[in-house]
């Protein structure tokens, strides 16, 4: 038996049916990086980069990139989402982006928490690339996820 939930029996792959699933409070945090240059770290933090306001876009970017995952990645179910926020920090080369995404539902919300990071750092890169075009995004992770059958999860380390 084929323990790959999107793989039937047959190799092909599916949308899982959830149907008889039991609807959960669900709630997914993901997180990533983007490090980058001194100026271009300076210039977002005053908000004077060329483009405008970087974190702002970035963040509507993400929560609408949320909201379409179904459309993007090809076995995820469209969700109804309840929430979606994103949280930004500064180190000392870089900018992290946190999302949370939640829903009362049927199916799990980390694919969505995931893309709206992925997202809003790439709109961080789009906004500053005249800058530094070297910027590197990386570290984008699953941090936390609750609800489902399976419970809490979370990341070590």
């Amino acid at each position: 038996m084929n323990d790959l939930t999107h793989i039937g029996e047959d190799g092909a792959a599916h949308m899982v049916d959830v149907g008889g699933k039991a609807e959960t409070h669900r709630v997914a945090i993901a997180s990533g990086t983007i490090t980058m240059s001194a100026n271009a770290l300076s210039a977002i933090r005053a908000g004077d980069a060329p483009k405008g306001d970087v974190l702002g876009t970035a963040r509507i970017a993400g929560i609408m990139a949320a909201k379409r995952t179904g459309e993007l990645i090809p076995l995820c179910h469209p969700l109804g989402l309840e929430a979606v926020n994103i949280d930004f920090t500064f180190g000392d080369d870089a900018v992290q982006a946190t999302a949370t995404a939640s829903l009362t539902g049927k199916t799990g919300v980390e694919m969505e928490a995931m893309v709206a990071v992925s997202t809003a750092l790439l709109t961080i890169y789009d906004m500053a690339k005249a800058i530094d075009k070297g910027m590197v995004i990386g570290a984008v992770r699953l941090i936390e996820k609750r609800g489902g059958k399976s419970g809490t999860w979370r990341a070590e380390g």
